[in-house]
């Protein structure tokens, strides 16, 4: 990956090199910080880069400070311009991953809650191969850390450790990547991603209670297939058993976008292709994202 030529820390766009925390801080020793993850989608016709969702990501990314308790940062309209002002200066004109994290600087014990940093990258990111192709998943072994352990709902650094490691597993087993149980046994989530399946053509998700992220692409999906589809999509606990059963399964979230699932366990889903409705709603999401489709211009912040 070549680096872009600034990033942006503590109030001042700088060279990417210079972007840099000590090893003794907080974030360093314990890991101690909150991000958000924000897609930036070129549109051609228009030359303008949109950021999908900002209001809502940076109310995430507020909401997951406040849970870890950290000291107040900077306030929304500072960071939706330290964002646009990072764009511009690295001149991102194609789709692009933008990476938005707070985290506590000096050194110290780690009931500190503060002095909070602020470091944003900015990068280039296409759509990925099996956003195109389906993936293949693996049911980790590794169980999804219940919200009494971690809050599973906020975007903390720690809580991707458990991610990392179903991760590993499947990558080493031969898969794309692993979906999680939580500990009831019920389906949570993919690995930084929300699971929808289809079953009897009806959508279903895991619901909020089966510890996962309040994620802003899963409520995306829901809101699409409601308005373009008539799909009313239907929020329960899941068995793992139903990743078998369902017509199609698929995850979604920031950077994975909307991502068929083509076998679990090794078992095909459906036909062991990429679905309708999942191709369907790929194409709807990439519409409005992009703003070829002009509904909700609200969800789209222009750069230039």
């Amino acid at each position: 990956m070549t680096p872009p030529e600034f990033a942006y820390q503590n109030g001042k766009i700088i060279p990417w090199n210079q972007a840099t925390l000590h090893v003794f801080s907080l974030a360093g020793k314990y890991g101690i910080g909150v991000f958000e993850g924000i897609r930036g989608y070129w549109n051609e016709t228009e030359k303008q880069l949109y950021l999908f969702r900002l209001k809502e990501h940076l109310e995430r990314y507020a909401y997951s400070q406040k849970a870890m308790r950290f000291d107040p940062g900077p306030g929304q309209a500072e960071l939706t311009q330290a964002l646009i002002d990072l764009c511009k200066a690295n001149d991102i004109r194609t789709a692009a991953h933008i990476r938005l994290m707070a985290y506590l600087m000096n050194e110290g014990d780690m009931v500190e809650t503060g002095p909070v940093g602020t470091v944003i990258t900015a990068l280039p990111r296409p759509q990925t191969i099996e956003a195109k192709k389906g993936a293949s998943v693996q049911i980790s072994s590794w169980m999804k850390m219940p919200d009494n352990t971690m809050p599973a709902r906020i975007k903390c650094n720690a809580n991707y450790h458990n991610a990392r490691l179903a991760t590993i597993q499947a990558k080493q087993d031969g898969y794309d990547t692993a979906f999680l149980l939580n500990s009831r046994g019920k389906l949570a989530e993919a690995v930084t991603m929300c699971v929808f399946l289809v079953r009897n053509g009806q959508l279903i998700t895991p619901d909020t209670a089966s510890d996962i992220l309040e994620s802003i692409t899963r409520q995306t999906v829901m809101d699409m297939a409601g308005e373009y589809l008539g799909l009313e999509t239907v929020e329960r606990s899941v068995d793992r058993s139903e990743l078998i059963a369902a017509e199609e399964v698929f995850y979604c979230g920031t950077g994975a976008e909307i991502t068929p699932v083509t076998a679990v366990d090794r078992i095909p889903v459906g036909d062991g292709q990429p679905g309708p409705l999942t191709r369907k709603l790929q194409e709807i999401y990439l519409s409005l994202v992009t703003g070829t489709d002009p509904n909700h211009p609200e969800w789209r912040t222009p750069v230039y």
